[in-house]
């Protein structure tokens, strides 16, 4: 039996193929994501979805895979944004994307060797 281990995450999850099409959504992804009026977007490209600088940026990240990490604030949440490749084997895939709501005071704890 296959899980699908983020469908009730409360993280956004959202994976494309390597031309941009989105593949997949979890449940908070497809919350978080979609517009009134508009059912789906799987099928869908990613860069369609984007205003500039980031479609310029997920389109060179198609292109030349790599890790991109950030914040953003939006309507009054920071959210930590992991978008990193995904591979079938040893084969660049797409990208996958996590979109996490961070809390307003979280802590940071340094953790030392042993």
């Amino acid at each position: 039996m296959k899980r699908d281990y983020f469908e009730g995450a409360d993280i956004a999850v959202t994976i494309c193929a390597k031309d941009g099409t989105i593949l997949d959504m979890n449940e908070k992804s497809r919350k978080t994501f979609l517009k009134p009026g508009r059912e789906e977007l799987i099928g869908a490209n990613v860069l369609d979805c984007h205003p500039e600088p980031a479609r310029s940026l997920l389109d060179d990240m198609l292109h030349h895979p790599r890790t991109n990490v950030y914040t953003v604030e939006k309507e009054g949440l920071k959210k930590l944004i992991f978008q990193t490749p995904w591979y079938d084997g040893e084969d660049y895939a797409g990208f996958m994307e996590l979109s996490i709501v961070l809390p307003k005071d979280i802590p940071n704890r340094i953790r030392k060797p042993k």
